[in-house]
């Protein structure tokens, strides 16, 4: 009942009208004079001054009228969460990611979404970075992660979280001996690269144009596993996110090459149909996904 007087309260006073309070609310007079008395009496002062023509508020009004907005807002808070608890979730969830972000970081928030939402069917399609931007633009999936930037006018983009890229090496390689490698020292080595089209390979190709490489010779994997395994047998050198090799280097298997102290770190953004309508379903996995940067 306290709630209804609050309501009844915030409306004279922003009406400045016992008549016209009563005519939004579908109250009588008499009723919008009872809910003010029996604020009155509740907080044991005058907190309306009314006249024929118009009503004041005390100074105590004031203060009730500030906290009520507030107290107000804060119940319809509590009804939304409410209902949005006992709401279930249902339906189809189509996602889509770069090998990276799909084999590494995905199924951790999977595992969380499917825990508090196991009515949601979930499809998940694996592909390269190119790939995946297709499927998003033809809805084939519904929301995508992937690795690096993407400049298609037809879809949002957000970053979610940062990935640090670095450059290995077998252990017995020259360079894996020295504490700092300097640029040049990459000169003319033999490299593993991704297939085209990969946000890994897109972000190596950008590298060794920036730094006006030579490169002596390559093999190209179509997977991360590929380029660790093709690494640790001494092929060549790769750069990789440090996700996918985190294991490797606290066994010794591979080493990480220091690049004068340098760092290398890219995005790892979700993109959507622009202008898109998102289910319930996809609302809270986007969630979740943003969930992942603190967590990391």
């Amino acid at each position: 009942m306290m709630i209804d007087y609050l309501k009844t309260f915030i409306t004279v006073v922003e009406q400045r009208h016992f008549s016209r309070t009563a005519k939004i609310l579908n109250l009588s007079q008499p009723n919008v004079s009872l809910h003010i008395r029996h604020l009155e009496k509740e907080f044991e002062t005058k907190l309306l001054n009314r006249s024929p023509k118009q009503v004041q508020v005390t100074e105590e009004g004031e203060i009730l009228y500030i906290r009520a907005k507030k107290i107000l807002s804060l119940v319809e808070e509590v009804k939304q969460e409410i209902n949005e608890r006992k709401e279930i979730v249902k339906g189809t969830l189509k996602i889509g990611a770069s090998f990276t972000i799909g084999e590494y970081i995905l199924p951790s928030i999977l595992a969380k979404y499917a825990a508090e939402h196991p009515l949601v069917k979930v499809e998940v399609t694996v592909a390269n970075t190119e790939e995946v931007i297709a499927k998003v633009r033809t809805h084939e999936i519904e929301i995508g992660l992937i690795e690096g930037e993407s400049s298609t006018a037809d879809l949002t983009m957000e970053p979610f979280m940062e990935d640090e890229m670095i450059i290995i090496a077998p252990p017995d390689h020259s360079l894996s001996q020295l504490r700092i490698v300097k640029p040049e020292m990459l000169q003319d080595q033999v490299w593993i690269w991704r297939e085209s089209g990969s946000g890994t390979r897109a972000y190596s190709d950008q590298l060794i144009a920036q730094l006006d490489l030579n490169v002596k010779h390559f093999f190209i994997f179509s997977s991360s596993q590929g380029i660790k395994e093709a690494v640790s047998a001494g092929l060549g050198i790769a750069m990789i996110s440090k996700w996918t090799v985190r294991k490797e280097l606290q066994t010794g298997e591979i080493k990480k090459l220091n690049i004068n102290n340098r760092t290398f770190t890219r995005n790892f953004s979700m993109i959507q149909a622009r202008n898109g309508s998102l289910t319930k379903a996809q609302q809270l996995f986007l969630q979740k996904v943003e969930q992942t940067k603190e967590e990391f």
